[in-house]
């Protein structure tokens, strides 16, 4: 077993990211990715190793986002998203290419879990494998959801071109 040090620096980024697709607000995504650890710290103990320690983390930031919003009805803050995505290793050239608040735009406008299945992979580059443990699917249903969030993308970029 990792030591709670070791686990913050394999699994941070990556349940940021996963907070950051939910609320598309970087100081709340890191308020309750602080939050995620302080409760994994608390609760290491109940952690049995029948999933990964990422799907363990995620869960936890999940129960901790939803609390967030029975707490908070009003949330809707989404004007803070336009310097959100930055990416580093796209899939395809054409993200580059184009601009991040368009990118974002087209981003927001999908459907939930493509939406968040996006946000892992182009953010997080979290793989497909660990998508689909984290959204408690396959790894196929992650990479089919991603194939056809970027196709809806691309043909509404066409569209707005």
């Amino acid at each position: 077993m990792e030591s709670m040090e070791e686990i913050y620096q394999n699994h941070s980024k990556k349940v940021y990211t996963f907070l950051l697709s939910k609320t598309c607000n970087h100081e709340l995504a890191e308020e309750l990715t602080q939050e995620t650890f302080f409760c994994a710290v608390n609760s290491i103990n109940k952690f049995k190793g029948n999933s990964s320690v990422l799907t363990w983390l995620c869960g936890i930031a999940q129960n901790l986002w939803l609390k967030y919003l029975r707490d908070n009805k009003s949330f809707e803050d989404l004007s803070n998203y336009e310097d959100m995505l930055t990416i580093s290793s796209a899939e395809d050239e054409l993200f580059i290419q184009w601009e991040n608040v368009e990118i974002l735009k087209s981003l927001h406008n999908l459907d939930e879990p493509m939406r968040e299945v996006m946000y892992l992979q182009l953010i997080g580059e979290i793989s497909f494998a660990q998508i689909g443990e984290i959204i408690g699917k396959s790894e196929n249903w992650a990479r089919v959801n991603f194939y056809r969030g970027k196709k809806r993308i691309f043909e509404e970029m066409k569209k707005n071109e």
